[in-house]
């Protein structure tokens, strides 16, 4: 069958996150229809998998002014801004209201397997851009489909997409062998069956940033229950620590994010975890009862472990996108353009430069890869940042360069990124100046009779905002 006329066709989005939900509400502002693909069975299903964690960022923060804009008449208001959601809350109040509202606009159990330009692969170039996109998706049970589009936005985050414990990028030798006593996520450990698993066992966290903070707050909570005699934490890092390991500590404009570290150096300081720096993951072997072994690049092997949790971050997943004309830095894997303002090692949340259509386009016309996924690998998204991009994107499509090319986004100095904090601890009040990089943290008293660990019980999986 022959591909109606891109005029007619709708703008597909895919996934139904934070930022897919967004780009969908900018679009239905413009007059232009969307068409949203998302994998799961509800809206925010990545976000629903970190339901227990706690963001950064307050409801001020992580709600779109185009998506209120539209629940508005439905009689949704939005939950006092100055408040912290938990991923659920934010799936459950806010996505999948907006969700309800776009109704069959939004295709559930749909997952992409491939984009591409109707009749052309990607070495074709005659009459290239005067195709329309054909996107193929696999239903739940199997039927694969396709649609047209006029233009697509890949909002799919990155979370399906968790990078390994190998220090080299890859997984170690045996890695794959040991996915029984590994996971990629920061564990629910109000799960009793969950709970159960670590309880009275030796874990290894690997990762440095929030993830690892939040797993090793709740191990060391663990260690201090009642019934947690045992429980250990061994915390691998790659490199060694210095005065940012903790993050800003007090003096983070983010006091959430600063307790967050603060408690993680305490669960080192009070004996509920061990520090293994400068360790890079070469192999995983098991010993004869079954535990893990770590083995690193310089040969170091580490005492056995129960229980491995990786958190070394996440990175896109471009497979069904091999077919389109992408234009990706070579090590962030995220837009040309983009890369420079969001690299790590210069920028944190804060101190990137709020951007649009421009810096998200492709030597491919017409595709956006917007939220999370369009940040690679580099961990400093900010929901905030994301709406900006796909109201700017929306008004490109609907050809008001004007409007795409104005920025309408103003950052927090130290940014909102990489998790959630200790909302319960009193005394992790908001400090003056600082940032993401502040002197070494000192360790406070979290406040009594909160203790670090119960505070933790709100802490985050890692990812503000992912789309």
């Amino acid at each position: 069958m022959n591909a109606p006329a891109t005029t007619e066709l709708p703008v597909v989005v895919i996934g139904a996150g934070p930022a897919g939900l967004a780009a969908a509400a900018h679009l239905i502002d413009q007059g232009i229809e969307p068409l949203i693909l998302e994998a799961g069975q509800k809206a925010g299903a990545a976000v629903r998998e970190w339901a227990h964690v706690r963001l950064f960022s307050t409801w001020g923060e992580v709600v779109d002014p185009a998506a209120e804009k539209l629940l508005a008449p439905t009689g949704w208001t939005r939950p006092d801004p100055d408040t912290y959601p938990s991923g659920g809350d934010w799936a459950d109040l806010y996505l999948q209201p907006l969700a309800d509202v776009l109704r069959d606009r939004v295709r559930l159990g749909a997952t992409v397997t491939g984009v591409s330009r109707t009749g052309r692969d990607r070495i074709v170039d005659a009459d290239r851009e005067q195709q329309p996109f054909v996107v193929h998706f696999t239903r739940a049970d199997g039927r694969e489909e396709r649609v047209f589009a006029r233009f697509v936005i890949d909002a799919s985050g990155t979370w399906s997409t968790p990078s390994p414990a190998g220090g080299s990028g890859l997984a170690a030798l045996g890695e794959r062998a040991a996915t029984d006593r590994i996971t990629y996520r920061v564990p629910d450990l109000k799960d009793p069956v969950v709970r159960a698993r670590y309880l009275g066992k030796r874990t290894a966290v690997i990762g440095s940033g929030a993830s690892a903070f939040t797993a090793l707050a709740y191990l060391a909570d663990l260690a201090k229950s009642k019934d947690g005699a045992g429980t250990k934490g061994v915390w691998i890092l790659r490199r060694g620590i210095s005065g940012s390991t903790f993050g800003g500590g007090e003096a983070d404009q983010l006091p959430a994010r600063g307790a967050l570290g603060l408690a993680a150096k305490a669960a080192v300081d009070e004996g509920h975890a061990d520090a293994v720096t400068g360790f890079r993951t070469e192999t995983i072997e098991r010993d004869s009862d079954g535990r893990l072994v770590l083995v690193g690049e310089d040969g170091r092997r580490l005492d056995p472990v129960d229980e491995v949790i990786v958190l070394t971050g996440f990175r896109p997943d471009l497979s069904f996108l091999d077919e389109l004309r992408l234009g990706l830095d070579e090590r962030l894997q995220a837009p040309v353009e983009l890369a420079p303002l969001i690299d790590p090692n210069q920028h944190s949340c804060g101190t990137v430069y709020p951007h649009g259509h421009r810096e998200l386009s492709h030597p491919e016309p017409g595709v956006y890869l917007v939220g999370m996924k369009s940040y690679g690998r580099a961990p400093t998204f900010l929901a905030m940042t994301g709406y900006e991009q796909v109201r700017s994107v929306a008004a490109a499509i609907a050809g008001d360069l004007e409007s795409a090319d104005r920025v309408e986004l103003t950052l927090p100095e130290t940014g909102v990124c990489g998790g959630a904090g200790l909302f319960d601890a009193p005394d992790a009040q908001e400090a003056d100046g600082g940032g993401c990089c502040a002197p070494a943290p000192q360790l406070v008293q979290l406040g009594a009779p909160v203790t670090v660990g119960a505070a933790a019980e709100e802490a985050p999986a890692g990812g503000c905002c992912g789309s």
